[in-house]
């Protein structure tokens, strides 16, 4: 999430709102992103709703896969990075700047 942070200004130039998700509770979100010193929005999945039905809840044990999912203004997943990929924010932003230049 601080690679998201730190290329925040670049996503909002392509118009991409970024969200984080996780499996814990808004109160060990909120406290984890004032810790390192996230501003985007971290949802709170505490139900595992959301990772259930986008297949990303660890059979093993109750947390999701790390993943990146970018999803168009039109709701239609376009790019998804799993693991270590989806920590690195480059292949994401190519995306968005991909997305931006197509509606002009």
């Amino acid at each position: 999430m601080k690679a998201y942070q730190a290329d925040i200004a670049k996503f909002e130039q392509t118009g991409t709102q970024v969200l984080g998700v996780s499996v814990d509770s808004q109160f060990a979100n909120k406290a984890y992103a004032e810790q390192i010193g996230v501003t985007f929005p971290l949802l709170s999945d505490f139900t595992r709703e959301v990772t259930t039905k986008y297949g990303i809840l660890n059979d093993k044990f109750p947390v999701a896969h790390r993943t990146t999912f970018v999803i168009d203004k039109q709701g239609v997943i376009q790019h998804i990075d799993r693991e270590a990929e989806a920590l690195d924010p480059n292949n994401a932003h190519a995306v968005c700047s991909l997305l931006e230049h197509r509606k002009q």
